[in-house]
């Protein structure tokens, strides 16, 4: 499994608007200054505005800013909007999928690997990002056999 460019990309561009949060809005060529071609960003970020994660403002003054705190705002907020739900296996989403789902002897597995997938993801806000820290509420390794349930 591997985060697409859209992913990445998505979130470089969240981690430096929120690096320049309460600046106003910021024109597309700005942001574009992380490496990334403007008509691109711009589909990403109109993608994040859809999600409700970025305000677009028009204008001479114009350009994009982030719709609230970057503490209000996780890693997994972005990378859903991005990619889509994140799955190890379309059974988890809709059991309907597979005609084996019910009964499936894996299903459990792929159901606890998104599960902590997406508790990963939605422990790390846009401030965690552009401060450099590793969430304090974060164990990597740790699951079910070391006390933390993700069921």
């Amino acid at each position: 499994m591997r985060l697409s460019t859209k992913g990445r990309y998505s979130l470089y561009a969240m981690a430096y608007l929120a690096g320049c949060y309460g600046k106003g809005p910021l024109p597309l060529r700005c942001i574009a200054q992380m490496g990334v071609q403007e008509d691109y960003l711009e589909q990403l970020l109109m993608t994040m505005r859809k999600a409700g994660l970025v305000t677009a403002v028009r204008g001479a003054s114009g350009g994009y800013m982030l719709s609230r705190e970057p503490s209000a705002i996780t890693m997994g907020d972005i990378i859903r909007a991005a990619e889509g739900p994140v799955l190890f296996s379309e059974c988890v989403e809709d059991p309907l999928f597979c005609e084996r789902a019910e009964g499936c002897p894996t299903l459990p597995v792929w159901t606890y690997l998104t599960r902590g997938i997406d508790q990963v993801l939605d422990s790390i806000t846009l401030q965690d990002i552009i401060q450099g820290k590793e969430p304090d509420s974060l164990r990597f390794g740790e699951g079910k056999h070391h006390g933390q349930d993700l069921s």
